[in-house]
């Protein structure tokens, strides 16, 4: 395992770390001691980080990573977010009393005495434009509640605002060979910055695994099946917004990129890798062998520049017109 710089949080974390909703929920069927097994096999691996929200399985994803690290919280690094329990439009769930319930709720469920990276958890403009919920995580930060704190965003624009606070450590971001705007601007200004840049979606819900269908179908729990158009929250969190069936269509033209390098999946990981301004990748995971899957795309080639510059020119030409949503 390779480690990077979770920019200026002053965490090491794994390249490639796990993102935790989909155990927790909305992702479809699982059972929690697959789920473990899973957990305990990445840690086996080298992963020293996780991503999970309070919101994922109602809290279910913080109570399971409890139990897979108990007695290594001096190793294992957990992100949690909060927010969206409330009403993300309305300033009170930003203020200093409900953020420090959420805080404190999550502790209790990881079972630990501080949060290495809490995020607030996709919060519209006008929160972000407000600034004071910044005030108040300085404050659970001065209190030793939290390590660090960044922002999960939709948006490339949204991150930039979030960058001009000086104490965001970390932005989380949906960033994948279907969703390429960040490379142009976003990470260059992170880098230089210091601020740490985690990578979710990075197979863009399923489409760059090449497993998928214009007729596949998913789960009643499962977002893919109730989140298509954005009808429960933000559209980009699922197929990147592009919908199924324009997703597999782009996606089936991509199948060259698992040529040498294992699958389909594994390289569109690697691709990402590829990009040194990122600290680390999240992708979902539901069993032990998605876990050993994903983590092979470290051993994976990396892309040339002549394969960078046609992937490239193949979002801006084919993919970037068909996004949904602000992005």
């Amino acid at each position: 395992m390779k480690y990077r710089d979770l920019g200026k949080t002053g965490l090491k974390v794994s390249e490639i770390s796990f993102g935790t909703w989909a155990i927790g929920g909305s992702w479809g069927s699982v059972k929690d001691e697959e789920s473990l097994r899973a957990l305990a096999k990445a840690m086996e691996s080298g992963v020293n980080f996780f991503d999970t929200a309070d919101v994922y399985g109602a809290g279910h994803s913080e109570e399971l990573l409890a139990k897979a690290t108990a007695g290594r919280v001096d190793d294992i690094y957990i992100a949690t977010k909060f927010c969206r329990q409330g009403d993300i439009n309305d300033p009170n769930t930003y203020s200093e009393q409900r953020v420090r319930e959420y805080c404190e709720a999550s502790l209790k469920r990881l079972q630990r005495e501080r949060i290495d990276l809490y995020q607030i958890h996709c919060p519209p403009m006008s929160i972000l434009k407000d600034g004071r919920v910044f005030e108040v995580l300085d404050k659970l930060k001065a209190d030793g509640k939290i390590r660090s704190y960044g922002v999960s965003v939709e948006s490339v624009e949204e991150g930039m605002l979030c960058m001009q606070n000086p104490n965001v450590g970390a932005l989380q971001v949906i960033f994948n060979i279907l969703r390429q705007k960040p490379l142009e601007q976003l990470l260059p200004i992170a880098q230089a910055q210091g601020v740490g840049i985690l990578v979710r979606l990075p197979l863009a819900s399923g489409l760059l695994t090449g497993k998928m269908s214009a007729s596949t179908t998913f789960e009643a729990d499962d977002h893919r099946s109730f989140n298509e158009n954005g009808e429960h929250f933000n559209v980009g969190e699922t197929f990147g917004g592009l919908g199924l069936q324009k997703g597999v269509e782009l996606s089936e033209q991509l199948r060259w990129i698992a040529e040498g390098r294992g699958n389909m999946a594994q390289a569109a990981l690697r691709w990402l890798l590829d990009q040194k301004e990122i600290s680390c990748i999240i992708p979902g995971f539901k069993s032990t062998t998605q876990v050993i899957d994903n983590l092979a795309a470290m051993h994976a080639p990396s892309f040339n520049e002549r394969e960078k510059i046609q992937l490239k020119e193949f979002y801006q030409e084919r993919v970037a017109e068909f996004i949904r949503g602000p992005y």
